[in-house]
């Protein structure tokens, strides 16, 4: 039998090539996260110096327990985990206060993992359709809850909200729905998967009582791993502890956290986040240049004749979705290639992270790129046009 390890490929795209993948420009580790996943990469590697009261966030060498309050500290909440990505954020929110048959609000853009977290509680989801700008809104929300009080007698017990949404990278009315689950007494989620740490976020500014984040998404951290924060007002019911006992043995097991099974994120995945956090901490304060790339650069790709962006213009975010139908797609109606066509000629300028075959609607993202990769980029795709006959204003 061939030993698989032959056919796993020494994967050096974000050395060889620039990027432009929606999800993974973000997750990029930095070399201080590179290293911590060779010193750390053994299974239980966190536990050398666990001691009572035997709990990941309470370990002090490495310094896993002051991670945890600095952590905290920088998103402005009062308590943090991190846990093995956003999904489980959400699971351990909602399976702490929905309770079967509950109402849960949502956006019409909700990762699917929000709905999984809804129905492993036995919740509904109800969704908030977007406005005709394509964002969610105060307005949207405040009427959908009277809905739902209207259709089952009772008011929701969670919304849950993304601040930018994985499809359209589109900035929704966070402050307006936090004002509205106050004026309804609704605790409220904000889902920060693609805002927390690549911009400046405090999460009681926000009006969130909870907060989640993804760190392969936005934190330069392995996958899979994340962050679930909250309030004083609601860590003793996220973070509840285990009250059960063992009807033969009697055993309990002290300070074990429910809502994380007892420990959370592990192993090099927590360690390389740690190590990232410095260098998280100081981009933040970039985030306004990042969104000044983007822009440039969709000024330059709506110069090819047919290009269009679908997202919100100017952009406030650097995911970004697409249309080349009028362009590069006609292209691909003739080409022996069909769409691959494009990626092709991407690849051959460096260039990856596109979906392969995709020249109708698709996404970017120009996080962490530089100046000088911004430029090039923009040139790439006015030189594939031009090389097609493809009108570049």
């Amino acid at each position: 039998m061939r030993p698989m390890i032959e056919d796993i490929e020494v994967r050096a795209r974000e050395e060889l090539f620039i990027n432009i993948h929606p999800i993974q420009a973000a997750g990029r580790l930095t070399p201080e996260a590179m290293k911590a996943i060779i010193s750390y990469g053994d299974g239980y590697s966190t536990c050398d110096r666990c001691r009572k009261p035997f709990r990941l966030d309470k370990i002090s060498r490495p310094p896993i327990n002051d991670f945890h309050v600095e952590l905290a500290e920088f998103i402005g909440m009062d308590h943090a985990r991190v846990v093995p990505g956003a999904r489980r954020g959400f699971q351990a929110v909602v399976s702490s206060l929905v309770e079967k048959g509950d109402s849960v609000i949502v956006s019409a853009l909700a990762h699917y993992s929000e709905f999984l977290a809804v129905e492993a509680a036995g919740g509904v989801v109800k969704e908030v359709p977007l406005n005709p700008d394509s964002i969610i809104a105060g307005e949207g929300t405040a009427q959908k809850i009277e809905e739902v009080k209207h259709e089952t007698g009772r008011f929701p017990k969670l919304i849950m909200m993304d601040h930018f949404d994985y499809l359209f990278g589109n900035e929704h009315d966070i402050h307006g729905i936090a004002k509205v689950a106050k004026d309804y007494a609704i605790p409220f989620l904000a889902n920060c998967a693609y805002s927390l740490g690549v911009m400046p976020i405090n999460g009681k500014e926000l009006g969130a009582d909870f907060l989640v984040g993804s760190g392969h998404k936005s934190f330069a951290s392995p996958a899979p791993s994340g962050i679930v924060a909250t309030t004083d007002e609601w860590a003793d019911k996220v973070f509840r502890t285990t009250k059960m006992v063992g009807d033969v043995t009697g055993r309990r097991f002290g300070i074990k956290e429910v809502e994380m099974m007892g420990c959370t994120l592990m192993g090099s995945n927590l360690i390389a986040m740690m190590a990232s956090f410095p260098r998280v901490r100081e981009r933040v304060k970039k985030w306004s240049e990042e969104v000044e790339k983007i822009n440039y650069f969709v000024d330059e790709f709506l110069k090819i004749e047919g290009n269009k962006v679908i997202s919100e213009m100017p952009r406030k975010h650097t995911l970004t979705k697409v249309d080349t139908t009028g362009s590069f797609d006609k292209i691909a109606r003739t080409h022996k290639r069909r769409g691959f066509f494009f990626s092709d000629e991407l690849k051959k300028r460096r260039i990856v992270g596109g979906f392969a075959g995709a020249t109708r609607q698709w996404k970017l993202n120009t996080y962490g790129l530089s100046w000088d990769q911004i430029r090039y980029l923009t040139c790439a795709f006015h030189d594939i046009a031009s090389k097609y006959g493809i009108n570049v204003a």
